[in-house]
């Protein structure tokens, strides 16, 4: 009986030793993870990936962002899956579809903020859960943001006034003419960079500014009235518009219309959108500043699917949020955008084609212009 009872004893011990063995490396592996800034994947092959995205009324977000962010997680990861929602231009919502995400069980949060600070709150919820977030085109206001995914800010509202202040030149308009600035929303952080950037160079190019405002949600409607409001008080003393992105530059191009604007003034835009392709081809706007959507989404597609793995890649550099954090970033180059490099940008990286383009509406501009 006492060697059966020592045998007993031994097998017991032996697996308790085993037992603590075994919870000491789950959490060795926990930590790991969480050091990682990711969760404990589990199975990555299967990972769940959040995409929040801020509006509906910014062109790019659904035909663009959306779709090719979805296509290169599918491609590095045949088992994954995105979980998508739009804010509609709603913080209060954006939160909800957080949580709601979280709730699900997400493995990594993509998160492109409508606004920058009233988003960290979902940051804090995410690390509190052990989830990472990449902070996508737009960065949250967070110390605790894993990674931002974007373009140089500062240096798109540069090309936009730089192309200004020389097309005025080109026009021969005097060194000081007026002109007014249609900035992004004021929740938006990129927004205020953009602007930076632009006064970086209007401000010592000589150009009188004569109003600026910042539209909120970038609706284009607001724009619109508010550029209106410019014509009636400055009339054409309006000689260029600074505009933010080309959803309210389509905006600000209908209120100089409608005022007897004539001609129109040079007007800048951002992001390639095929209505604003079309007006520069229409010489409605003057430029547009093509921010590669597919390279954009491709790499935070491939960071959320190494994060799910529990990896931790390599940032290019880093970028301050507004409080001052740094935070490890992958930025991309932004190109200006006139009717003379159309085929060399848009339609050689294949984001539109010409068919796309040029509707009958636009036939005729098209030809005149090369677009074919």
């Amino acid at each position: 009986m006492k060697k059966i009872s020592m045998k007993r004893a031994l097998v017991a011990t032996t697996a308790l030793l085993l037992s603590a063995g075994m919870l000491s490396a789950c959490s060795n592996g926990a930590q790991k993870a969480t050091d990682n800034g990711s969760a404990a994947a589990g199975n990555a092959s299967s990972a769940k990936i959040g995409l929040l995205l801020p509006d509906n009324v910014t062109e790019r977000y659904a035909s663009a962002d959306k779709p090719y962010f979805e296509a290169k997680v599918k491609d590095l990861c045949s088992g994954c899956s995105v979980l998508y929602a739009n804010a509609d231009g709603d913080a209060a919502k954006q939160q909800q579809q957080a949580e709601s995400m979280l709730t699900q069980g997400v493995d990594v949060l993509v998160l492109d903020p409508f606004d920058g600070k009233a988003a960290a709150a979902i940051v804090n919820q995410a690390k509190a859960k052990n989830i990472p977030v990449i902070s996508y085109d737009r960065l949250v206001d967070s110390a605790d943001v894993s990674y931002y995914v974007s373009f140089d800010n500062e240096k798109v509202g540069q090309l936009q006034a730089q192309a200004l202040v020389d097309r005025m030149k080109e026009l021969g308009l005097p060194s000081d003419a007026g002109i007014i600035m249609v900035n992004g929303s004021p929740t938006d952080p990129n927004a205020a960079q953009f602007k930076k950037g632009a006064h970086s160079v209007i401000d010592s190019s000589g150009l009188k500014v004569l109003a600026e405002y910042d539209t909120p949600g970038w609706e284009p409607a607001k724009a619109q009235d508010w550029v209106s409001g410019q014509v009636t008080k400055f009339g054409d003393k309006i000689q260029g518009v600074y505009d933010a992105n080309d959803d309210t530059a389509g905006g600000a191009i209908a209120a100089l219309k409608a005022g007897g604007i004539s001609p129109l003034p040079p007007v800048t835009g951002q992001d390639a959108a095929l209505s604003g392709i079309q007006r520069i081809i229409s010489g409605d706007q003057y430029m547009t500043v093509y921010k590669a959507f597919k390279p954009e989404a491709d790499q935070a597609a491939e960071l959320a699917v190494s994060l799910a793995k529990g990896e931790s890649p390599k940032a290019d550099t880093t970028a301050d949020t507004a409080s001052g954090a740094s935070i490890p970033s992958f930025l991309l180059t932004p190109v200006a955008v006139t009717v003379s490099n159309i085929m060399d940008t848009v339609v050689k990286d294949g984001l539109y084609t010409v068919d796309q383009i040029c509707t009958s509406a636009y036939k005729s501009a098209c030809e005149k212009n090369g677009i074919q």
